[in-house]
């Protein structure tokens, strides 16, 4: 974990981002899924642990435990696509001012189009 009197403030709010949307995301999850989740991943609780807690057999928490991942990482594959959908676009006024530098570069230096 980073030093918070070293860390910059843009770092520090991106790391508040990022575990305020991580938090969202697994209170999210149905209940059967995030209590594995929680138990196992943020209590550090054994297999065995958790199945006696809960009740259920151990495959069920390796189950549960791996279907949580998976709703997981979908859902945070989600929030990243919908933020970076726009970063890299190549559209507009962007697209014009890459092409026309891009053409004057080849019309001072034509070796570059080789």
């Amino acid at each position: 974990m980073p030093d918070k009197q070293t860390e910059s403030p843009s770092n520090a709010v991106l790391r508040a981002e990022v575990r305020r949307t991580l938090e969202r995301r697994i209170d999210e999850l149905p209940v059967a899924f995030r209590t594995v989740f929680v138990m196992r991943e943020v209590e550090d609780m054994t297999v065995q642990e958790t199945a006696a807690s809960l009740s259920i057999p151990e495959s069920t928490v390796r189950t549960r435990l791996f279907r949580a991942r998976a709703m997981l990482r979908q859902s945070l594959e989600r929030d990243v696509d919908s933020v970076t959908a726009d970063i890299f676009g190549f559209a507009g006024t962007r697209c014009d001012r890459i092409v026309t530098a891009v053409l004057a570069r080849l019309e001072t230096d034509p070796q570059d189009a080789a």
